[in-house]
């Protein structure tokens, strides 16, 4: 795999692992609130205006732009695995941005992810 390829799917990989963190950050403005129809409003609102959810979806957004340029260069049999190491990029930015535990299994399964992507990207 070219490395302006390789590039390409990690910057739509990060898009995306960057938008589920903001979205987490984010749903704490509503995590208090109970969820019922009375509350829907009050629920979008909060959804609408909160920088971080924004964020999120704007990343979202770009990463499909991304991944569709990825998708037309790369075969999706080796540019689909890639979307692990997201996992990897998530566990670890929860562990440092909210505190989220990283036990010896979580860290041996990233272990496998990693040794996984090498071995798809390397094909």
């Amino acid at each position: 795999m070219r490395s302006a390829d390789l590039a390409l799917i990690l910057t739509g990989v990060l898009l995306n692992a960057a938008a589920q963190l903001l979205l987490k950050a984010g749903s704490r403005a509503i995590a208090g609130i109970e969820i019922s129809a009375g509350n829907a409003w009050t629920l979008l609102e909060r959804v609408a205006i909160n920088p971080p959810i924004i964020g999120g979806l704007a990343c979202y957004a770009i990463s499909v732009v991304v991944w569709i340029l990825a998708l037309a260069r790369v075969d999706v049999s080796v540019a689909y695995p890639m979307l692990s190491v997201g996992y990897v990029v998530n566990a670890v930015g929860a562990w440092l941005l909210f505190g989220e535990s990283l036990g010896a299994a979580r860290i041996a399964g990233i272990g496998v992810i990693i040794v996984g992507v090498w071995l798809v990207a390397r094909s």
